[in-house]
């Protein structure tokens, strides 16, 4: 017995020596988990410039179109922590060489799509994917790098992958639409997936939770129907610039599944979501900081390359490129944000990003003009810088606010948190901008009631309308257009803009330290 006891240790020993595997191997791991998440990311906003050529081939309307753009991240928001759970029970290599295969085959279901429908449903497929791959990876970095310090730098490359990804997604996807059309866009990912699995099938180690948490599925039910119940009440609000009684009792609905999802979630021993973190001030004012910020910049993405396309005329490749400064910003805020929490602690750094972040929106909303591109340099070099170092900052003190024995259960709330302002920041202001389009649009001569109806559902459906129309007739239309969204483009920066201010102020309020903390906190 005693030496049976004695070998235990050594056997523990030799088990993560086993799953750590060589110096080549760890970092083969870490290249194939980093790369499958760069590809998470670009998928995030590379649609972002083919939007307008992919709506001019399925012809969705304005509801529609949001669903296509943000349906992957909300279905990623609400899996990512489930994925994570099965993950931990049936293996966490079977789970990310699984989410490869099905994110290869939601590629090519979203390239091949002949309907809005199909390419909805294929999104959704893509964030379940997405979500599979993204659970399991930081568990795996975490096996498998038992050092310290390795471990501490290649979760900083795997975190990084995800951003850096969605920064270049418009870039790539304006080269890729441009030269093969929108759908070229997704089969891209397809030669890149059939390598990482082929290597990650050879090199990730399997590992478990001995003791996984236990998997509610009636959890999952509510968190993904209530989630989904509230986005599509605001979208159809959106489409019918109002609402009526569906509307009311769908939003009505999913807000009571949500409200019971959260209430299930404080009373299960094992809960999907630990909402007890909440209880500490510090986190939850981080959360919502990283759900506001990330939300209002994958937002600035979208709508602004479908400005610069729609009202500016730009080329997709054009489009792409008048982003990068706004990326390399990104990178630099992301990169110089431990010096301005060290300088200045991370209270007001985060508070003074989120400041920086809000007078660019409000600057854009002011002297934003398609024709002068040269006035929206400066805006978005600050919109980017202040964005990034919020998004590293707030992640950070997100972690640092948890105790150590829970940074798991705080590292999933810190994910969801990202992928949740994603797709609700394109939700939000999306409807927004549906909403002024709508009813900025004016009554164009010599178009007739439908015709005025059609060109009222979006600009892709306006620019359709204008094919069938006299010359004269169809510029009137198209300049009315591009006037409407401007306007309702506008109105999205400036609400982000106030938005972002409200969240500063938060910060600066809430996140003061606790007696007995220094300002780091």
């Amino acid at each position: 017995m005693l030496n049976r006891d004695a070998s235990a240790p050594a056997r523990a020993a030799a088990e993560t020596e086993r799953l750590a595997g060589s110096p080549r191997q760890r970092w083969l791991v870490l290249a194939v988990v980093s790369g499958s998440l760069l590809l998470c990311g670009i998928d995030l906003t590379v649609l972002h410039v083919a939007v307008p050529s992919m709506s001019l081939d399925l012809q969705p309307n304005a509801a529609q179109l949001l669903w296509i753009v943000d349906v992957y991240s909300l279905a990623l928001a609400a899996l990512l922590v489930t994925c994570g759970t099965l993950g931990d029970r049936i293996g966490r290599r079977r789970m990310v060489l699984s989410g490869f295969f099905a994110f290869g085959l939601a590629s090519a279901a979203c390239a091949f799509s002949t309907s809005t429908t199909q390419l909805i449903a294929a999104r959704a497929a893509l964030g379940f994917a997405a979500a599979m791959i993204m659970a399991s990876t930081v568990a795996i970095i975490r096996v498998v790098f038992t050092d310290d310090r390795e471990r501490a730098f290649a979760i900083g490359v795997w975190t990084s992958a995800h951003s850096v990804g969605a920064t270049i997604g418009p870039l790539l996807g304006g080269l890729v639409a441009e030269q093969w059309g929108w759908s070229a866009v997704f089969l891209v990912n397809i030669p890149v997936i059939v390598v990482i699995l082929a290597v990650g099938a050879r090199v990730i180690p399997e590992s478990k939770n001995p003791v996984p948490r236990r998997w509610d599925l009636a959890s999952v039910v509510l968190s993904v129907t209530g989630l989904a119940g509230v986005v599509y009440a605001l979208k159809q609000a959106g489409e019918h610039a109002g609402v009526d009684t569906v509307i009311v009792a769908t939003a009505i609905g999913g807000a009571a599944l949500l409200y019971t999802f959260i209430r299930r979630q404080r009373r299960l021993a094992e809960p999907l979501l630990d909402f007890s973190l909440f209880g500490e001030r510090r986190f939850t004012t981080a959360t919502l900081c990283v759900i506001g910020c990330f939300g209002s910049y994958v937002a600035l993405l979208f709508f602004l390359t479908q400005w610069l396309q729609q009202v500016g005329a730009y080329s997709p490749l054009r489009a792409g490129l008048a982003l990068m400064p706004l990326a390399a910003a990104n990178a630099i805020g992301a990169i110089t944000a431990p010096w301005a929490s060290n300088r200045w602690g991370n209270r007001w750094a985060l508070t003074g990003a989120l400041a920086l972040f809000a007078i660019a929106y409000a600057a854009i909303a002011v002297v934003g003009d398609t024709a002068h591109y040269g006035l929206l340099l400066l805006p978005l070099l600050a919109a980017g810088y202040g964005a990034g170092i919020v998004m590293t900052l707030g992640a950070d003190s997100i972690m640092s606010a948890a105790q150590p024995e829970r940074s798991g259960e705080a590292a999933a709330i810190q994910e969801t948190s990202f992928e949740l302002g994603a797709g609700l920041g394109v939700a939000v202001l999306g409807t927004v901008l549906t909403v002024v389009y709508r009813t900025s649009l004016p009554s164009v001569p010599g178009l007739g009631p439908d015709e005025q109806a059609a060109a009222g559902e979006s600009f892709s459906t306006a620019e359709e309308v204008m094919t069938h129309l006299p010359a004269p007739t169809a510029h009137a239309a198209l300049n009315a257009a591009r006037q409407a969204y401007d306007h309702g483009f506008t109105a999205v920066a400036v609400i982000a803009s106030i938005g972002l201010a409200a969240t500063a102020v938060m910060a600066a309020v809430l996140l003061r330290p606790q007696g007995g903390l220094g300002e780091r906190a």
